[in-house]
């Protein structure tokens, strides 16, 4: 296993070391975004919107408790990555356990600080006086297990920091399987309704995660959950940090973009925030492929930087031509089927009708977007925390202004245009920034001339 990962960072032809880390990543996202849009349809039959509404409104803090897995997994992953291609593997595993364990202890710190907040937390998520108690219901049950959830998010990235991409990929179709299992339970069967869906969202992260685990402890030839090779020092605290402070600060911004966005559709009614949520969850399909592809060279982008910088260069050459490639293609299939779409989930035509237009509108940043996460995920393998968190800052902060002029100009369009002006002026911040840092990812003299 040990081997067959280094050929695939050090030897394996570019297209062939990328689709071996994009690959499983892509595809695993994907299914994730499979059961978001199937956990959408689950509630949907119970033919209620304002179940669809919480569905919605609880968005923004499964993002921050799925931030705090990224802050230590995404940190402590590219920081994994550049110490396999220095051959540092004791220090490896010294941050493997520290991940594990800090993990652990974060998502118990949410849990004793959000529950007994748990009335503030849903009247500031936005919920309505006809969907408070589905969002209580929801929360409740996300704060409880969020030491599960935050140690899935952490623990699929170190796995994929080593080269085990597959094993990323079975964790997460694991969790998805898992949960699209345990939804069809609660909904059709037991009939617990909100409560059953957040519990299977929760049981599912519990068992990707021991699967994980169980991969590090005894599968791995680099990881280790081992308490013995835990350790606190002023070197991992700083490499894991400073570059999973910027993910975590993004996350939130992106959590309190969501969470101001519904404020301002609430102006216009249930089917707006519904509409939006759904739409969303439709648009969540090709961005988290071109996520899943960005975020899946990061570890190889991570060891080149260490390693060979020439063979860093081409593979980030390579995925911008597969990001422009997949982005023309999902923008022309989603133009030709998406009135379709909204149909699946809903019989409301004032609904189908403002959920139709929020993703025609949403999919023109497709490639802006893409473009958008390989520029960050570039800071983050190259450790330069700096750029990461410039980026983190734009990427949440631009839309606030954007969206509160927008919809003074223009109403319920002005809200929905907003989220692409946002991601255009989030690409080109990534743009001056990358070509800021070109000397500091250039290539070696020695290794343009072999």
């Amino acid at each position: 296993m040990e081997s067959a990962n280094l050929h695939y960072f050090e030897k394996a032809p570019i297209a062939k070391a990328v689709a071996h880390f994009a690959l499983p990543m892509m595809l695993g996202t994907s299914m994730a975004v499979i059961y978001s849009i199937l956990n959408a349809y689950f509630l949907g039959t119970l033919n209620d919107t304002a179940i669809l509404s919480a569905l919605a409104l609880t968005l923004p803090l499964f993002a921050i408790i799925m931030a705090l897995g990224n802050l230590i997994g995404i940190g402590s992953g590219a920081f994994i990555s550049r110490l396999l291609g220095e051959k540092k593997y004791e220090d490896v595993k010294h941050v493997s356990s520290f991940a594990f364990y800090s993990s652990l202890v974060l998502g118990l710190i949410v849990m004793a600080v959000g529950l007994p907040l748990i009335d503030p937390i849903v009247h500031g998520l936005g919920a309505t006086a006809d969907s408070f108690g589905f969002t209580k219901d929801y929360v409740t049950i996300m704060l409880i297990g969020s030491p599960f959830v935050v140690l899935f998010f952490t623990l699929e990235n170190i796995v994929r920091s080593e080269g085990s991409a597959i094993t990323s990929m079975v964790g997460m179709i694991l969790s998805v399987a898992v949960n699209i299992a345990l939804d069809a339970l609660a909904v059709f069967v037991l009939h617990w309704g909100v409560i059953g869906v957040a519990s299977a969202t929760v049981v599912s992260n519990l068992v990707a995660g021991v699967y994980f685990a169980f991969h590090m402890g005894y599968k791995s030839s680099f990881l280790t959950v081992s308490a013995k090779w835990f350790k606190v020092s002023k070197d991992i605290l700083s490499n894991v940090f400073k570059i999973g402070v910027p993910v975590f600060v993004m996350s939130v911004f992106l959590g309190a973009m969501s969470l101001i966005f519904n404020h301002y559709l609430v102006e216009y009614g249930e089917q707006a925030i519904a509409g939006y949520g759904i739409s969303s969850r439709l648009l969540q399909f090709p961005e988290f492929i071109l996520m899943g592809l960005c975020e899946g060279v990061v570890p190889l982008i991570a060891f080149s930087f260490t390693a060979n910088k020439l063979r860093m260069k081409h593979t980030i050459s390579f995925t911008i031509k597969t990001i422009v490639g997949l982005a023309v293609v999902f923008g022309v299939v989603v133009y030709l089927v998406s009135d379709h779409l909204i149909g699946w989930f809903t019989n409301d035509p004032q609904l189908i009708e403002m959920g139709s237009y929020i993703l025609h509108v949403t999919f023109l940043s497709l490639f802006i977007t893409g473009m958008t996460s390989l520029f960050t995920g570039i800071f983050q393998a190259t450790a330069q925390g700096t750029a990461a968190f410039v980026m983190s800052v734009v990427q949440g902060a631009t839309l606030i202004p954007v969206l509160f002029i927008a919809n003074r100009m223009n109403g319920f369009h002005g809200v929905v245009w907003s989220l692409v002006i946002a991601d255009a002026v989030a690409f080109l911040v990534g743009a001056i920034l990358l070509y800021a840092l070109r000397n500091k990812l250039q290539p070696d003299l020695e290794q343009l001339a072999q």
